[in-house]
């Protein structure tokens, strides 16, 4: 295995029967705007090379199946997987869930918030696309309510997103979040009139310790600025995707 095409998740104490990495640009076949380890067929890429990638994947990672493929629509939606899915399922959701070996859920992002979970008793993984506005809806709190473990058991580990210093967004954002939960303006650096640079990883952060969650790792990169490693959407919109993918062995 090439490790470096692979970010291992960072957590405080992760089970040891838990595996959970995060993709990074190199050591795939796709060529120009999506060079090179790309793994989303919804960006435009030849498909023959994505699914180049993705067979690399599975055999890099020694995968015991396909990794889950989301129809990711920034939503809320949570989906519990029990058994690795077919190749052509196909189901709008931003989160999964599950408790059996051997099924691996999976998130793509470029900019967005990858969003680890899991039990400490290393019994249940999940895995959350938080862009802002899965965040604002809520796909945090849905993806715990989704687990069987309760709050206090449950750690997190964030993946990489656009840093704090690099996330400009206007006074629409910054309003909905303010509105939702007066914490949240603590995320929130004013750079001029009516915007603001966002800290995603705080957002994040803040909604997880509302769930009594506080085992919370990650949240050192920015996709934006680490050009070496990550897509980013926002510095190049035709621009291919990250994995973030987690299993139980």
């Amino acid at each position: 295995m090439d490790k470096l095409s692979y970010l291992p998740a960072s957590w405080l104490n992760k089970p040891e029967n838990v595996s959970a990495v995060t993709t990074l640009i190199h050591g795939g076949v796709s060529q120009g705007a999506f060079s090179e380890f790309n793994l989303a067929m919804h960006v435009g890429d030849d498909v023959a090379a994505v699914n180049a990638n993705r067979a690399k994947l599975v055999a890099d990672l020694q995968l015991p199946s396909g990794p889950v493929w989301l129809e990711q629509v920034h939503s809320n939606n949570v989906i519990h997987l029990c058994e690795p899915a077919a190749p052509d399922f196909s189901m709008q959701a931003d989160a999964s869930v599950t408790a059996s070996s051997g099924v691996v859920c999976a998130v793509m992002t470029a900019d967005c918030l990858p969003v680890f979970f899991c039990d400490e008793a290393g019994t249940e993984v999940a895995v959350a696309h938080a862009g802002w506005r899965g965040l604002h809806a809520g796909v945090i709190s849905n993806t715990v309510n989704a687990m069987q473990a309760v709050a206090e058991k449950i750690q997190v580990s964030f993946g990489p997103a656009i840093g704090p210093s690099s996330f400009e967004v206007g006074e629409d954002v910054f309003q909905a979040f303010t509105e939702k939960n007066s914490l949240n303006k603590t995320a929130f650096v004013a750079t001029g009139k009516n915007h603001y640079l966002c800290d995603i990883y705080q957002l994040a952060r803040i909604e997880l310790q509302s769930l009594d969650i506080n085992k919370i790792a990650g949240g050192k990169f920015c996709t934006y600025r680490d050009r070496e490693q990550f897509y980013s959407f926002r510095r190049q919109p035709c621009t291919g995707r990250m994995a973030s993918l987690i299993w139980l062995r």
